[in-house]
């Protein structure tokens, strides 16, 4: 069984999202830069309640990112981006640092 201390959690900057059309559920496709080491991974989510893709954009978001990539319909997510669930069934919150943080860094 893993240890819950082998999840990485990193910060991300959003720099690219997309309406995933093909989904089954309303979801975007997102491009999110982790710096250097880790480079721009992909990832399905589905928080299309409360944002658009503009607002998205240079987003910085919290990530699990040491998950194996998962195949979504066309789509290869390779990262999950963390949410909580707001007031209204579907709505997503983003977790995200309150303040600008490095990008690629690890969440303690």
């Amino acid at each position: 069984m893993p240890d819950f201390f082998d999840t990485e959690l990193r910060v991300g900057e959003i720099v690219k999202a997309e309406i995933f059309r093909e989904a089954r559920k309303p979801a975007y496709k997102l491009w999110i830069n982790f710096g250097e080491e880790i480079g721009i991974k992909t990832s399905s989510a589905q928080i299309t309640a409360l944002y658009t893709t503009q607002m998205l954009l240079g987003k910085l978001v919290i990530a699990v990112t040491n998950l194996e990539p998962k195949q979504v319909g066309p789509f290869i997510s390779e990262v999950l981006v963390l949410g909580v669930d707001g007031k209204n069934v579907g709505d997503v919150i983003l977790i995200a640092p309150e303040y600008k943080a490095v990008i690629g860094n690890r969440v303690h």
